[in-house]
């Protein structure tokens, strides 16, 4: 692995673990070993720049994912329900969901940085596009599918949320069972 390959990865994990705020530059210099000069000569810009490029690569990840499993599924409720099996047995192995949400630094940096909150929401538009396009194949209206997608994406990301501030699986165990019967009924 590239430096600053190397650099995104660890920084990205630390990111998650601690937020933004809670991560100083040399405790990500300490972790990948590296010298300051080093950290900027890949990120002249510093931390934010590393931030950015940190969600853009989580954001390759987690689509990479989410199109992976969906494309598996024949309808838009089968692609979300293994979707979520997937998440819950990854909290169950692993103890988080790192990797897979990104909310606490967009709660923490959203309102302090707009290339941040972009990024952001960058991410947030490829995982609903994805749902979207999948909705649409099954059948419904363009609008309709933006809708739902929103919502599923709302209720996911939420999920992943209440799972780890309640260290448990069941909200995302509750969302499986209830998304599917919404998406109908739309």
């Amino acid at each position: 692995m590239d430096t600053k390959s190397l650099i995104i990865d660890i920084a990205t994990k630390l990111f998650q673990q601690k937020g933004y705020m809670g991560v100083g530059l040399n405790e990500i210099l300490k972790a990948c070993n590296i010298s300051k000069g080093s950290l900027y000569h890949h990120f002249p810009n510093g931390k934010e720049e590393l931030l950015i490029a940190c969600l853009q690569t989580l954001n390759e990840a987690i689509t990479t994912d989410i199109e992976d499993i969906f494309q598996r599924y024949s309808t838009t409720q089968e692609a979300a329900i293994g979707m979520i099996e997937q998440l819950i047995m990854k909290f169950e192995t692993e103890g988080t969901l790192t990797g897979y949400t990104f909310s606490s630094i967009v709660s923490e940096m959203a309102s302090l940085s707009d290339p941040v909150r972009m990024a952001c929401a960058q991410l947030y538009q490829k995982i609903q596009h994805i749902y979207s396009n999948k909705l649409a194949a099954d059948g419904f209206s363009k609008d309709t599918a933006s809708s739902i997608a929103l919502m599923m994406t709302a209720s996911i990301e939420g999920g992943m949320m209440l799972c780890l501030t309640q260290n448990a699986t069941e909200p995302l165990r509750v969302i499986s069972k209830v998304l599917p019967n919404m998406i109908k009924e739309f």
